[in-house]
């Protein structure tokens, strides 16, 4: 029995399409990739746990804050910084956790999926939030509140991915472009790295207004800072182990 070009067409349409959705969505996911750490996102991991600044603006370092191992696997981290920063001028406090990770990784784990887990419901929903530089910059985060009882979270997000100059260079640690885009999963394709910061501000203690004036101080003193920091390391070479002798008697 003959078959129809007419009856063909249809199928042939689509088994191309269930293709090219099978290849997009492996590209997405990095399905198809090696998924031992790559030297680009070993270096990019470095730079950041390397780079992180100790002090910009008004605040300064308080304290290393502990990371759940299940957390970071979950998050595809491949280097982290989990710190808490005081405002030495108005002492309020904002701890500050960041990710390097596959584009992948980094756009699946976002706190509206992983705080309800942690007991949190959902408070203000997350939206966009654009913050301008003295240089003429632009930060873009996302924010939300998440809350339970007795705690209201303010979190604000983004993803920090390679600026031109950095992809001119082929720079994975250098300085970055701080982004909140509608589709994260689309938007981070082609990075061979991503870092994600959340800022996170206790917001039980202070009001709603009160937090969002301390956020905007916190995340455009820190990202300028971070990036400058991270340009002068991207080249830079592991320091050299000192002497057993000198080490002994060091501090």
């Amino acid at each position: 029995m003959k078959t129809s070009w007419g009856t063909l067409a249809p199928l042939l349409g689509t088994a191309a399409l269930v293709v090219l959705v099978t290849v997009v969505q492996g590209v997405w996911t990095e399905r198809w990739k090696d998924r031992s750490v790559s030297k680009e996102l070993a270096s990019a991991a470095k730079v950041l746990e390397d780079s992180f600044p100790e002090k910009f603006g008004n605040w300064v370092f308080e304290r290393e804050l502990e990371s759940d191992p299940k957390e970071l696997e979950r998050a595809g981290a491949v280097g982290h910084i989990s710190r808490l920063y005081r405002n030495n001028r108005t002492k309020a406090r904002i701890s500050a956790f960041v990710v390097c990770a596959r584009p992948h990784d980094a756009s699946g784990h976002t706190p509206d999926r992983c705080y309800p887990g942690a007991g949190f419901e959902i408070g203000e929903a997350e939206h966009r939030q654009k913050f301008s530089l003295p240089d003429g910059g632009e930060i873009e985060t996302f924010t939300g509140t998440f809350r339970k009882t007795g705690t209201t979270l303010r979190i604000f997000w983004t993803y920090g991915i390679r600026d031109e100059a950095s992809i001119a260079k082929e720079e994975v640690g250098a300085a970055r472009s701080w982004i909140a885009p509608q589709i994260a999963r689309i938007a981070l394709v082609g990075e061979p790295a991503v870092y994600k910061l959340y800022a996170i501000v206790d917001e039980t203690r202070l009001t709603g207004s009160q937090a969002m004036v301390e956020a905007e101080d916190f995340i455009t003193n820190l990202l300028p800072a971070l990036n400058l920091a991270m340009a002068g390391n991207s080249g830079a070479e592991p320091a050299e182990e000192p002497p057993a002798a000198e080490t002994a008697s060091a501090g």
